[in-house]
């Protein structure tokens, strides 16, 4: 039977790890050991981090429309009374564009804030 010589397998694997960790400093990107730890780390920061990053954007966004509705309701509107008021008045808007609004067109999300204003007046 022949001899298997793994040479090719071998090098085409470190190869792979080599050239993901190719931008990193040191002997991260030079030296297979370390760089494998250095690639599998990245690799479950990036798996971690593709969910954390929805959190992230909508705690951001939350905090825009926060500001947004302190700043047009003359300090009277909270967030949490904005978005029942939203509901109130039947608009339904997500986070992402409220946040836009308020922070590229405040005529518009000066609009929504009398809205919901209004018909929080109404339920009450």
């Amino acid at each position: 039977m022949a001899r298997v010589k793994r040479g090719v397998t071998s090098h085409a694997r470190h190869k792979k790890v080599l050239q993901a960790a190719s931008g990193y400093r040191g002997r991260r990107k030079n030296t297979i050991r370390v760089a494998k730890q250095a690639v599998d780390k990245a690799l479950q920061y990036a798996y971690r981090d593709r969910r954390t990053r929805k959190r992230d954007f909508r705690r951001l966004w939350i905090q825009r429309i926060n500001a947004g509705v302190r700043d047009h309701s003359g300090g009277g509107l909270t967030y949490a009374r904005f978005m029942h008021g939203l509901t109130l008045a039947g608009i339904d808007v997500d986070r992402k564009v409220l946040a836009d609004l308020a922070v590229r067109e405040p005529d518009a999300f000066k609009a929504l804030v009398d809205q919901a204003g209004e018909a929080l007046q109404a339920a009450a």
